[in-house]
This record gives structure tokens, sequence and C-alpha cells, in this order.
């Protein structure tokens, strides 16, 4: 595909396609502007290059078209007015005669912000219709939004077959060269760190890391099914029952093709799902009846961090427990400050891990954190993500032409 700095943008309209879908709190306060900051760099360089620059994104899941007040982009308008130091105006709509006039109005070095674009039913249609008049007036199209380069709407798919120019901006660059650095040609060992609650979400994950990792380190509540697979009674813990066949054949194939899988050996239990519960530390093979698995325990944390000592790149995608409550969040705060402190290439996965690693103050130790864990989620599956692929598509497309 092409990348921004191999077009020209001198007094161009460019379109950029941004994830700005942050968080708020109550009085719609943004909470965590990492997503509006990661952009910044391609929004810079158009400035820098004189072009007059159109901002989209959607934010939060609206179930129906018109305007809601509670899913505007206009703190996200204020917020970068502050980071880029200059006015970034705000469109009432993303489409339509007025937010034409402001286009066709706007100067060389001026940004305007368009309003949600899943106001509108047509950009999860992916509707051509809906992409038609996005690109009304534009004539470069950036996709710098790789945590919706899963979704085919029609802000990241549909403006492809329209826009007379499409290439991806610098995030979207430094998530696929990281990612091709962590699975496609990866420094080994390669060790993959997976947490979080379910199998199920992440079984093709799984599936296809066993074709590509040294080591495979499974942590958090998805562990509960692969140690109730080994014949170990996990209480009311989390598990996949239906699945635990599948964990079965996953750790056949761990040993047949030489991968070292490790589960936990010890965890926090608790006699209910609450932060407040009584909670004790036990080996994996004595959760008492009727408690909860919760976190790791001390024991896993220093078995996960000596498997990590030799490994040349680290991917890491979920939690190793509960952290988000205080009692259940020791596991992963130390496999954070372990992880953070290797000497391999470390590559996070967006999601609950990047919140957790915020929340312990090392995000900066990072090789990478993915702002996108559905998409980042997607390729580890092996999947070929449609906003990635419109982008290499037109490109194959008008090299032939």
């Amino acid at each position: 595909m092409k990348y921004l700095n191999e077009v020209n943008l001198k007094e161009k309209t460019v379109f950029i396609r941004a994830d700005f879908n942050v968080p708020l709190d109550q009085n719609r306060n943004i909470t965590d502007d990492t997503r509006i900051r990661a952009v910044l760099p391609t929004i810079e360089y158009c400035l820098d290059e004189h072009a007059k620059v159109i901002l989209a994104s959607h934010l939060g899941r609206p179930e129906k078209g018109g305007g809601d007040d509670d899913m505007s982009l206009l703190p996200v308008a204020r917020r970068l007015s502050r980071l880029l130091h200059k006015e970034v105006k705000f469109a009432p709509d993303c489409i339509g005669p007025e937010v034409q006039k402001m286009i066709k109005e706007e100067k060389p070095g001026e940004v305007i912000l368009l309003e949600n674009l899943r106001l509108h039913p047509g950009e999860e249609k992916n509707d051509p219709e809906f992409a038609r008049q996005l690109m009304e007036n534009i004539d470069v199209y950036v996709n710098d939004a790789f945590a919706v380069a899963h979704r085919a709407h029609a802000s990241v798919e549909a403006v492809t077959h329209i826009a007379p120019v499409c290439v991806a901006g610098f995030l979207m660059r430094d998530e696929i060269l990281y990612f091709h650095k962590s699975m496609e040609d990866p420094a080994r060992p390669l060790v993959a760190l997976i947490g979080g609650a379910k199998v199920s979400s992440k079984l093709i994950a799984l599936t296809n890391l066993l074709k590509h990792v040294n080591k495979m380190i499974i942590g958090g509540a998805m562990a509960n099914t692969f140690l109730k697979a080994k014949g170990y009674d996990v209480g009311k813990s989390l598990v996949d029952d239906k699945l635990i066949d599948t964990a079965k054949a996953l750790m056949a194939t761990a040993l047949e093709t030489g991968v070292k899988f490790y589960l936990p050996v010890d965890c926090v239990v608790a006699e209910r799902f609450d932060g407040r519960a009584e909670t004790k530390i036990t080996p994996v093979q004595e959760v008492p009846e009727g408690w909860v698995i919760a976190d790791i325990g001390p024991a896993t944390v220093t078995l996960f961090t000596e498997a990590l000592q030799n490994a040349k790149t680290i991917v890491w995608n979920g939690p190793m427990g509960a952290f988000e409550m205080d009692a259940f969040s020791r596991g992963t705060m130390a496999m954070v400050h372990n992880v953070a402190n290797s000497f391999a290439l470390t590559i996070v996965g967006g999601g609950d891990t990047d919140v957790a690693i915020h929340k312990a103050g090392d995000a900066k130790k990072f090789s990478y954190i993915s702002t996108g864990g559905g998409a980042f989620l997607e390729l580890l599956e092996g999947k070929k993500l449609p906003g990635i692929r419109a982008l290499e598509e037109w490109h194959q497309q008008h090299q032939e032409a």
C-alpha cells in the first residue's frame, strides 16, 4: 500500500479516518486521550505539507441515526484544539450541504472535525452512497484508524472505491510494521502471553499462534478452561465448558510441535467474585469447592517471568486476572512490570491489557502498544483486515493502471 509521505498533499483536501473513540466520564470529559495523541503525527504532517485537513471518526455505538448529544465528538474537537495549538472547527454533521460549504471554504493549514460517523446507518452498512457523500471534494483519503480496520464500514472500506488517492497514515504504518516484527519475521524465542476471560473469543488466535511461537503462556480466566481440561477442579470459576476438548487438543498440538505451554500453578481464589470477599492463595490443585479463581498467584508470576527470561519477542493480549478490582490486580501488575523490564521487543494488543499497563505506569517501557484490541486479535488469527485489504487493492489497481 501507499503511505502518507509518498503522495503530494500541498493545498489538497485530505480526509483522515481516525479513531477518536475515547472514554468519557458522566460529564462528557475525556478520561484518556491516548487514541487522539496517536494520530497527531499524521495530522501534523498534513498541516506541515500545507494541506486542508478533514478529520472523521465514530464514537460509541449509536443504535439509530440522527443527532445524539451523548455521542457527539465535540469534546474531541476541544481536546484536538489544545493538542494542536490551533482552532479545530467542528462540523454539525459528517455529510450534507452545510458540511460541504465548510470544506469548500477551508484554507490550507486549517482543520475540521466531522460529527460522529455512526450517527448515520450508512456507516456501519458500508453504504456506497454514504461513502460517496463523505468523499465529495476530497483529494486524498488517509486511513489512520487501525482500531476499526477489522470493520468493513463505509469510511474504512467503501470510500476506497471512490477516493482519487488512498493511503495509510503513520499510525496504521506502525501497527502493521510492529505486527510484522512480532509474527512474520520475529527475533526468537517468540513468546505469546495470552489472558482475558474466554477461550472462545481467542480460540482462532490461539490456534494460529501455535504455528508461530516458541512458548505459549496462558493466564486470566481463560486458563480455567485449560486447568479443567487437565482434570483440576476449578470451583465456580468462569469456564468455557463447551471448549474443554478444544483446550485438550490445543495442549496436545503444543506438545507435538514442541511449543512450550505454560499454565498457572497457583491462584488467588475468592469466596465470591467481589473485591471485598475473603481471598487466599492456593495451588491450582486445591481450589476450594464453590470458590472462584480471580488472579494468578505469586508462584505463577515467578514461573511466567522465568519463561520470559530468554525471550527476544513478546506478544501480549489479555490481563492475568480481574485487575479492575484491587484484590485481584497483583498478578497482572506484576507481569506488566516484568514484561516492561525485559530485554525483548514487547508488543501489546490493546484493549484491557493497554488499560492495565497505563494503570501500572509502565506504558513508556513497552516497545509498542496497539491502539486496536479487536483488530490486533484478528491479525493474530491470521485474518486480512478489510481496512488494510482495501488500501492494498487500491494501490494494486492504480499501480497496474
